[in-house]
């Protein structure tokens, strides 16, 4: 049976349900690259974002049967995508639990982040210390509370406060870098101009 790409997600979701290599085919060629970057944002390289990515895929083709079409499928695979590269994260630890004060909060330069690509912040983000990384992303991007990141990685919500405040710290340091560094190349083209 050659099947098209033409098919509505439920159709091939209901191919899938019924173990059709095609449907399952065609749906991770829909999804995969979607989900690639969902998996790089709480990996350190593209290999293991790729592995997370295979990970997901085979879980979710295990249990697509439990998908009961009352939401979005995307945001179901991307949960399931969440939670398999979390489960690398469960694997670290974190020491040094330290309680955060509450002013935390970073001002940001706004005229750097406008100047910033997608991309470049996403390779910001890619090299963010495991543990600073996973909280980011469960906070900042997915929308955990700190108490449910805790639960999920196993650690306190105290924690989870403190790695997301030194990934903050960490991320603005890197924007100053890459501000301080585009001073010096706009200057370098203004006198050689």
């Amino acid at each position: 049976m050659g099947l098209t790409s033409n098919l509505t997600d439920t159709e091939l979701i209901n191919g899938c349900i019924e173990d059709n290599k095609d449907c399952q085919r065609l749906l991770y060629n829909r999804y995969a690259g979607k989900m690639l970057v969902v998996c790089l944002r709480y990996s350190s390289n593209r290999a293991e974002a790729e592995d997370n990515l295979q990970d997901g895929f085979v879980r979710m083709f295990g249990s697509i049967k439990k998908f009961n079409f009352s939401g979005s499928f995307e945001g179901w695979l991307r949960r399931i995508m969440v939670n398999s590269s979390l489960r690398n994260y469960r694997k670290l630890s974190f020491q040094n639990e330290v309680e955060m004060r509450e002013d935390y909060d970073i001002s940001i330069n706004e005229n750097i982040v406008n100047q910033i690509s997608e991309k470049e912040l996403l390779k910001m983000v890619m090299k963010l210390p495991d543990g600073y990384r996973a909280v980011f992303n469960m906070f900042a991007i997915e929308g955990y509370e700190h108490s449910e990141i805790g639960e999920i990685l196993g650690i306190s919500a105290g924690t989870s406060r403190s790695q997301l405040s030194k990934a903050r710290h960490w991320l603005q340091k890197e924007l100053e870098k890459l501000e301080s560094k585009k001073k010096i190349n706009e200057t370098f083209v203004d006198t050689h101009s």
